[in-house]
């Protein structure tokens, strides 16, 4: 039974660990995609740290930092576990706050999925 993968990064600059501790546990591909919670995206418009008489520049920054959701299908419960532990191993605990949230879902076919 095949399973996707996937896993909210809190932040982006685990990103290339967590990919290559996925990468010794056997995921072999991965995708990755730019992501804002909603938490994030309302606290975006609330900006303190503008000067009194801005300019241009203060006015453009981009307050809201992004996350990473990567996805992965894999075809057992065993890969799922070892992904965990790959995962905690560069993040942290996924139990504490600001690490990142990951689940798996079961998916019924997969086509094109390359096998190394």
């Amino acid at each position: 039974m095949y399973s996707m993968v996937m896993f909210i990064l809190n932040d982006d600059n685990y990103c290339h660990d967590v990919l290559t501790a996925w990468e010794d546990v056997g995921v072999y591909g991965a995708t990755i995609l730019d992501s804002s919670g909603l938490g994030r995206v309302r606290n975006a418009g609330m900006r303190d740290d503008i000067p009194l008489i801005p300019s241009l520049s203060d006015l453009l920054k981009n307050a809201e930092t992004q996350h990473r959701t990567l996805f992965t299908v894999v075809d057992s419960d065993e890969q799922i576990e070892a992904i965990v532990k790959a995962t905690e191993s560069v993040v942290g605990s996924l139990e504490e706050p600001d690490t990142g949230f990951l689940f798996a879902m079961p998916v019924s076919h997969v086509y094109g999925r390359s096998k190394k």
